[in-house]
């Protein structure tokens, strides 16, 4: 459906492309999966479907909040939502350098919370502006400044407002500040899974450049374990593909492209039709393994120094002087 009606939001992503996914990512129950998609959540919802709440999925996302719009299409039961953990793109940084501290996710709840105690509620915020320009609109028609004043004066007292706005007031902040004590203690548990680094598998699905993004992100896969990245255009994969061939810890590099043609089946009459879809994105996959540099290097000397003594040394049989024949 959003392919058909809405491919932008979903990166004009096919439905075989993302099948594709699926199976290159090696994608089951009781796997501990890392997804960074900005695909309005189609992604994610195919993930927690394939694994049917069974293991752990870190969502990964950019600004304020994880979009899962069509997450929510997919009617999971509450059981799947107890595996999903979700963690800013801009804390990672800090998590791979061994920076990040609880400090930096509840300060930020704090802010936005003593923001919206001054200000108050968007509702209240529309009801006091809608009240103020009802006031402005009634001002000229009165003829009377005594009315007009006592009008004013009861519209800007604070404590004209009845119990019930002052308690919904309240009962609001605290249910809002209750939500942010529960996001920030999902966002540590997440932390907690990303540091352990053993992550079954990376899907990445976004409007980003995929260089920076899989980069950083395939410190937290664990060896052997398999990565997809998706984008729209060919170009930054190869640019992704170039990086990796040059940093290692990957094997089995592929960019792909499916091909899908649909076909008309009648009888007599079947043949692929005519029209077909002109491109479905492309995808970069692989495998990790682990990166040793120091038994690598040491290993190359060894083997280095050994060839130069093969080298120097000359064979017994070339030492032997050969007998001189008397003629």
């Amino acid at each position: 459906m959003y392919y058909a009606r809405e491919p932008g939001k979903i990166n004009h992503m096919r439905y075989d492309t993302l099948a594709q996914m699926l199976t290159l990512g090696n994608i089951r129950a009781g796997n501990k999966m890392i997804v960074m998609e900005t695909c309005a959540g189609l992604v994610l919802g195919a993930v927690m479907e394939r694994m049917g709440g069974f293991g752990s999925i870190i969502q990964l996302y950019p600004g304020g909040g994880p979009v899962r719009a069509a997450t929510a299409c997919f009617g999971f039961p509450k059981s799947f939502l107890s595996g999903l953990y979700e963690f800013p793109l801009n804390k990672v940084d800090s998590l791979l350098h061994g920076t990040f501290s609880a400090e930096m996710l509840s300060s930020e709840p704090k802010d936005s919370a003593l923001v919206e105690e001054s200000n108050g509620t968007p509702e209240e915020k529309q009801a006091s502006e809608q009240e103020n320009e009802d006031s402005m609109a009634e001002a000229p028609e009165s003829n009377h400044p005594e009315d007009q004043e006592t009008m004013e004066t009861i519209s800007q007292d604070p404590e004209h407002k009845g119990p019930k706005e002052r308690g919904s007031k309240k009962d609001y902040i605290q249910e809002k500040q209750r939500r942010q004590e529960e996001q920030r203690k999902r966002h540590l548990e997440a932390a907690a899974l990303l540091s352990e680094r053993n992550a079954d598998g990376l899907i990445v699905a976004s409007r980003f450049h995929p260089t920076p993004l899989l980069l950083s992100l395939l410190d937290f896969v664990a060896p052997s374990r398999p990565f997809v990245v998706y984008c729209q255009y060919k170009e930054p994969l190869l640019e992704c593909y170039t990086k990796l061939r040059e940093r290692g810890g990957v094997i089995n590099l592929r960019l792909s492209e499916t091909w899908l043609r649909n076909y008309q089946v009648l009888p007599d009459r079947s043949h692929p039709k005519l029209l077909m879809s002109g491109g479905g994105g492309y995808l970069l996959s692989g495998f990790t393994v682990a990166m040793d540099n120091l038994k690598a290097d040491t290993s190359l000397k060894s083997n280095a120094s050994t060839l130069e003594s093969h080298e120097t040394e000359e064979p017994a049989a070339k030492k032997q002087k050969c007998p001189e024949s008397d003629s």
